[in-house]
């Protein structure tokens, strides 16, 4: 790969070339940041579950705010990043160093902005309910789907992968005429995909390859990303059928998250009362030790923190701190490994290339927030209450896709939105299940709550 061929303003549904642009004012991938922010699937993250699922009366992080969030680092990254490569290849010509110099940050924010808009509600609990709902399916049921789909299919489901759904979603017509979705770039698109791999070929991490720990898109979506990785230049991964090397704009996008996540939980938990302020700054201080610049040295922010009065604004001082010094060193991290960049050999996120000292205290960070936040006992017992939500929504909708002549089916359909067309013809039985995963996958935490709580006789609707 080379930086040159790295970029395309060449748009989903588009033509087979670089699209024109001839608004002045936004460029292509300003053009990428403003489809997905006015999006309705964008706006439905306000009520989707980051950490905390319906946190009540203290307001922390939904997935909308910490995708915005991740964006804003996102474009420091890749504003920092983008000037340095510009200002080592000023001969590439004007059109290269304009890209570099001023429309990567936006790339890599819109990628940021979209990184999650493919997870199902209830965070991660909801994709596991995805995945068990159909490796536990019986009878008839799961007959008729596993001698329908694909192997590849049929995983598809069973290792069900926001990040995959993240490039259907985008990139999916669903019922209007007009195809390629939202329309995007490649170049948005391919920064997005973290696990650029097939559900057959993914969640194997004995590869040794990063792309291979999950997926990055299902079967319906395999023509698209071959198409986008056939216009960047990404090459396929020797001895694999549908793995492919990551464009180097991934890793920025997810150090971007990596940043965001790993304090702003932390974060959410000292608001929630969870964590004390002490242990806040006992994982956080420790970055600053050998930092010697004028705002970024122990002494200079133990000195600030003294003069701070609320516990959450010494908080949010650090955390302000310590997102700007992360940015700094991941963008030198960055450049450092671009040569494996290029090469497509890198095979390990660019916090794990921070030097030894700091990468232990990113994985004490980690320790503690697995142990003390994410298996928290309400979050705990809220994702299982969301987990038993989405299955009972997939056994109710799937049972009557498959099985559309009985009366309850035909009626359960008619509760689908038409954006998500289910035809009830046995040689659509991958359609349809997709179709009926987009319309739950997409539902806020509360919606899929309230449907749920409805069809199930748990509460009855009123007539409107």
């Amino acid at each position: 790969m080379n930086w040159q061929s790295l970029y395309t303003t060449q748009r989903t549904g588009g033509a087979e070339r670089d699209s024109s642009n001839p608004d002045p004012v936004r460029n292509s991938f300003i053009r990428d940041y403003d489809r997905i922010i006015f999006s309705s699937a964008f706006r439905r993250l306000q009520n989707k579950t980051q950490v905390f699922p319906l946190p009540g009366a203290i307001f922390v992080h939904n997935r909308l705010t910490h995708s915005l969030e991740v964006a804003s680092v996102g474009r420091s990254l890749g504003k920092t990043v983008g000037e340095r490569i510009a200002a080592a290849n000023m001969d590439k010509g004007e059109s290269f160093v304009e890209f570099y110099r001023h429309e990567l940050a936006s790339v890599i924010a819109s990628a940021c902005l979209a990184h999650d808009i493919g997870n199902p509600p209830f965070g991660h609990s909801g994709e596991d309910a995805i995945r068990t709902f159909f490796k536990e399916l019986q009878g008839d049921d799961r007959k008729l789907i596993h001698d329908t789909l694909t192997p590849n299919q049929l995983k598809d489901l069973e290792l069900f992968e926001g990040n995959s759904n993240a490039l259907r979603t985008l990139t999916h017509n669903f019922n209007e005429p007009v195809p390629g979705g939202y329309r995007l770039t490649f170049t948005t698109l391919a920064s997005l995909v973290k696990y650029p791999c097939a559900s057959s070929e993914g969640f194997n991490k004995r590869t040794g390859l990063i792309a291979t720990k999950k997926s990055g898109y299902f079967d319906s979506e395999k023509a698209t990303y071959e198409k986008i990785a056939s216009k960047l230049g990404i090459p396929r991964k020797e001895g694999y059928e549908t793995v492919y090397a990551r464009h180097p704009f991934v890793y920025l996008t997810e150090a971007a998250d990596d940043i965001c996540y790993r304090v702003i939980d932390l974060e959410d938990a000292h608001r929630l009362h969870i964590v004390s302020t002490d242990t806040f700054m006992s994982l956080f201080l420790p970055f600053f030790d050998n930092e010697t610049g004028k705002y970024t040295n122990r002494d200079y922010i133990t000195r600030t923190l003294a003069d701070i009065n609320d516990p959450n604004q010494k908080v949010q001082y650090v955390r302000a701190r310590w997102i700007g010094l992360m940015t700094e060193k991941l963008a030198d991290v960055f450049m450092a490994h671009e040569a494996e960049l290029l090469a497509g050999t890198l095979e390990k996120d660019l916090l794990k290339c921070l030097p030894e000292a700091e990468h232990r205290l990113i994985e004490d960070i980690n320790k503690f927030s697995y142990q003390n936040i994410y298996n928290y006992r309400s979050v705990a017992e809220i994702e299982i209450a969301g987990y038993n939500v989405i299955g009972g929504l997939l056994k109710e909708f799937v049972h009557a896709a498959l099985n559309p002549h009985l009366t309850r089916s035909a009626k359960l359909l008619k509760l689908v939105s038409a954006q998500f067309p289910v035809v009830g013809d046995r040689s659509c039985i991958y359609q349809d299940v997709q179709s009926l995963v987009d319309f739950i996958a997409g539902m806020t935490d509360l919606y899929a709550i309230d449907l749920y709580r409805k069809i199930t006789g748990i509460t009855i609707p009123e007539i409107r």
